[in-house]
């Protein structure tokens, strides 16, 4: 069967222009026909067609942890919300700081990936940050190196590793965090912190060991990549960066641009790390995204099993799930009210991430019912995780078609809320 997507919104060349496009099972084409004569189609309205989103920061955490997630599972949420390519971080088990451990990840994704799925190596052996991986031979099979998940908190093993990526030309992606400035906090050293009688994070604490790479990217001119930016400080910082002709790029979270610390709950589904900062950070990283200082999101997608988020703030694993979330939430609070652009939105989750990090990979298209509304249900992810602090929340925007080289990778048009579709059958 045939699918008219009538007067959709098209995203094409930085620009969103409304036409009627042809779905013919593998492929889009532009149709200016006339509908009434057309038999075995489906119509549908009120959609968006966009280039498949691209996430530059995920957790799978196969191998090692597949009861928290697999390559599958993950592979399964990302094409439910819109996504055809993906960087996995290197938290595994063993870590891919070699050759060897590298080649085992690699082949689960080859197995059980419909899209592309390029993985980080660290920059340290095991993430332990005293000693480089094997980048010279692992250069060959990844687009960038990072220990995410922990800050590199010697000075000098980063600028070799930085040196080391720069004559590979290689980006360094970095988890910044110094450990001295974290004094056992869980969440954000803020109000909410101090009237529950949490231990804090500091604001320092990233944007520290983010002004500390940033001179040392100046010392080596090598491509540095800033992960899950969350204060103010990161974005000024990065900001003035750019300005001096600085290599340097940015992602932030959806978590980190809707909610702040009066979100939270004492509940596991709001831990996360970084934290959820105050409403300036937020706001910061709102403008930072606007003028382009923060340059894609990325969601951070971390699964853990439901008995490690059910411990509280305090007892439970620092992550939560995005992947089926990021559009639909940041649509419905930034997009419909007005505060970003369609256009950079669509820009900053598949253009620019596949522009920085060299993704040359066939974008293919997602196909989001914008009218449709409906609550977050976690218990309907395709993924493991189900920890996310956007549960219950009602949204717009529903993901009815992924597709992938041609191929048809997610396929909700018949459950995915399309009440305007209709059928010619005549």
């Amino acid at each position: 069967m045939k699918v008219i997507f009538r007067d959709a919104l098209v995203y094409e060349n930085g620009r969103i222009e409304k036409h009627s496009m042809l779905f013919d099972g593998s492929s889009f084409s532009y149709f200016t026909g006339d509908f009434s004569p057309l038999a075995n189609t489906k119509i549908i309205d009120n959609t968006a067609i966009f280039p498949g989103f691209c996430d530059v920061h995920v957790h799978f955490r196969e191998p090692g942890f597949s009861y928290k997630e697999t390559v599958k599972g993950g592979a399964m949420a990302a094409a439910a919300g819109g996504y055809t390519a993906l960087m996995t971080m290197p938290n595994l088990n063993p870590p891919p700081d070699c050759k060897e451990n590298l080649d085992i990840q690699i082949d689960i994704i080859r197995r059980d990936s419909p899209v592309p799925i390029f993985p980080y190596a660290t920059i340290t052996k095991g993430q332990a940050g005293e000693e480089l991986s094997d980048m010279d031979t692992l250069a060959k099979s990844v687009l960038a190196f990072s220990d995410d998940g922990r800050g590199v908190q010697r000075g000098e093993i980063m600028e070799l590793a930085m040196q080391k990526a720069a004559s590979l030309g290689k980006i360094i992606a970095a988890h910044c965090e110094d450990n001295s400035l974290l004094r056992g906090g869980y969440i954000h050293d803020g109000i909410y912190a101090r009237t529950h009688g949490h231990k804090g994070i500091s604001s320092e604490s990233e944007y520290a060991q983010v002004a500390r790479d940033i001179e040392l990217v100046k010392k080596t001119g090598c491509k540095y990549h800033v992960c899950h930016v969350s204060t103010k400080e990161s974005v000024a910082l990065i900001r003035r960066a750019k300005a001096e002709g600085v290599d340097i790029s940015a992602e932030t979270a959806p978590h980190y641009l809707t909610l702040d610390e009066s979100a939270l709950e004492e509940d596991g589904r709001f831990k996360m790390n970084p934290p959820l900062r105050e409403r300036a950070d937020r706001e910061a990283l709102i403008e930072g995204l606007t003028d382009g200082t923060i340059d894609m999101i990325a969601t951070d997608h971390a699964p853990h099993s439901k008995e490690e988020k059910s411990r509280g703030l305090a007892g439970s694993a620092m992550g939560i799930v995005g992947l089926e979330t990021a559009f639909p939430i940041l649509y419905t609070r930034l997009v419909k009210t007005g505060i970003l652009s369609l256009e950079r939105l669509v820009q900053a989750m598949s253009i620019a991430p596949r522009e920085r990090f060299k993704i040359d990979t066939d974008a293919g298209y997602c196909v989001f019912d914008l009218a449709k509304e409906y609550k977050i249900n976690p218990e309907s992810f395709k993924g493991l995780g189900r920890a996310t602090p956007f549960e219950n929340e009602s949204v717009y925007a529903k993901n009815i078609l992924t597709v992938y080289d041609k191929k048809i990778i997610y396929d909700d048009m018949k459950n995915g809320g399309c009440k305007n579709a209709k059928e010619n059958r005549h």
